[in-house]
């Protein structure tokens, strides 16, 4: 048992880095007309866990899973909805990876126990978690220098969509198979790291039983601020080094983000960073009135809170500001006929959906008289907006044709051929790239509001936990990030690092 607890651990530990793989290495196995055959790291990692899992709960004699029906009731409706999926193949491939996933949920659950058997798991774990973010962000930087420099996409690893030669700048996909799929597995490291520099930061703490102020954990000299009142301790981050080091962890991969060029990912980032600084002024967790301290304290103590804020979106702007100027030299020493001014405008004109129009831009040739010296676009492309919100558009038209399609979809799996088979696309490989459309399409208004039925359930677990904010700042960047892509495989980060990172800093902060 202690064999397979330690392996359990160590599956836990690794994920971070596995996930970063989400397309590369890839082991095919060919494709169909409607869909490609292909295995990856992530889902192997997936299978291995939960087949580990499940030996843990028989020795253990546990079989809850299989009570926590309401927990099940979208996997089995998905599963059912088989009967009726237009894409039969792709739609059990579909269901067995989403029941894969709802099982690694409820063993990450349910046996945290083993984790909080080890000692120094929260900081091994925030090693594998910071430290393969790192890593597959040095890797972005290497490949738009590398790309740069003439070397083969091959050996880069960028989509076609991604080398200079499209903006004049490259941008990186890292291991995945899109920007956008890059910039949506560093939302997680970001958004964690600027809610442990929040956490770090924070002035004051009260401990009601002591009548002192604490910073939040922190252990070292203590400075005392003689009030009216009384004496208020209030202990200063003495671990410089430590806060030194997860500024630039934030800074660095804050800046691989944007660097990505990823609209989804980025405003994904932005709507989340929004949302947990509105939700740490409000949380009853910040410094609030303690009259046996008095208005001295209380004042220190916004102005502390404040600050705090406004370093953490400080950095983010400079680290905005640092991808700008990187992609703005990069456009300057490419191949293309770009220079650094060029490189920005583009950036900038691209990330605003062409409202912010700095001009100076090298404008895109006519037919004909284009060049190997020349960058495909000059600015904003408004086809990759139409496309996504086309097929949005079009997976509704095919679920609002009749009402048995609007209560129970066209089948899990079923969304691709479905709007082809009504002539509404040229290919049944076609996903809609917007997971609600997606759900409503394949599973019908009766999945969509199961779904939502089981976000309540979730919001209700976690709404008076003293992490909430860091799990719901995660929930919304997700949430947003998921207009912008679909497909259950696609996106394992979203379902596995939530709860994963829940009973981590549970642990740190409730014990």
């Amino acid at each position: 048992m202690k064999k397979l607890s330690k392996i359990f651990r160590g599956l836990v530990y690794i994920l971070p880095a596995v996930l970063i793989f989400s397309y590369y290495p890839i082991i095919s196995f060919g494709a169909s007309e409607t869909m490609n055959f292909e295995l990856s790291l992530p889902l192997i990692w997936l299978l291995i866990f939960d087949v580990i899992s499940a030996v843990i709960f028989i020795l253990q004699r546990d079989f809850s899973f299989f009570k926590k029906w309401q927990w099940l009731l979208f996997p089995i409706f998905a599963t059912v909805s088989l009967a009726w999926s237009y894409n039969f193949t792709r739609g059990i491939l579909t269901v067995g990876i989403l029941w894969l996933v709802v099982f690694a949920v409820f063993a990450i659950l349910r046996l945290r126990k083993i984790f909080y058997d080890e000692r120094g798991f929260y900081y091994t774990f925030l090693k594998f978690f910071f430290g393969s973010a790192m890593l597959i962000c040095v890797w972005c930087v290497a490949q738009c220098i590398m790309d740069i420099a003439g070397v083969s996409r091959e050996v880069t690893l960028l989509c076609r969509g991604c080398v200079y030669g499209m903006f004049g700048f490259p941008h990186p996909n890292g291991f995945a198979i899109e920007p956008q799929f890059m910039g949506n597995l560093l939302l997680a490291p970001t958004l964690v790291a600027a809610w442990l520099l929040m956490k770090k930061n924070k002035n004051l703490k009260r401990e009601s039983s002591r009548g002192r102020v604490f910073d939040n954990g922190s252990v070292g000299p203590a400075s005392k601020l003689q009030f009216r009142t009384r004496a208020v301790t209030v202990v200063k981050n003495t671990s410089g080094s430590d806060s030194l080091c997860l500024k630039f962890l934030f800074f660095f991969i804050a800046s691989a983000l944007f660097l990505t060029f990823s609209r989804g990912a980025i405003y994904a980032f932005v709507v989340a960073m929004i949302f947990m600084s509105v939700a740490s002024l409000r949380s009853k967790d910040r410094p609030t009135r303690d009259h046996k301290l008095g208005r001295t304290a209380l004042s220190v103590s916004r102005v502390g809170w404040f600050r705090t804020l406004g370093k953490t979106w400080l950095t983010i702007v400079l680290a905005f500001l640092f991808s700008l100027n990187l992609q703005g030299v990069m456009a300057q020493v490419s191949p293309t006929n770009d220079t650094y001014f060029s490189g920005v405008s583009k950036a900038l004109n691209h990330l605003s959906l062409g409202i912010i129009d700095m001009g100076g831009r090298v404008e895109t040739p006519v037919d004909g008289e284009a060049n190997e010296n020349d960058s495909e676009f000059d600015g904003y492309v408004e086809e990759s907006t139409n496309i996504r919100l086309g097929l949005t558009k079009r997976a509704a038209q095919v679920w609002l044709k009749d009402f048995k399609t609007a209560m129970f979809g066209v089948g899990i799996g079923g969304a691709g051929q479905a709007m082809y088979d009504a002539g509404l696309i040229d290919s049944p490989k076609e996903i809609v790239q917007n997971e609600y459309a997606s759900i409503l399409l394949e599973t019908g208004l009766i999945g969509f509001l199961i779904i939502i039925f089981t976000i309540v359930m979730i919001l209700k677990i976690i709404r008076k936990n003293p992490i909430s904010i860091i799990i719901l700042t995660l929930g919304v960047a997700y949430g947003v990030s998921l207009l912008f892509f679909s497909g259950f495989a696609n996106a394992l980060q979203i379902y596995l690092l939530p709860p994963v990172i829940y009973i981590v800093f549970l642990k740190k902060f409730v014990s």
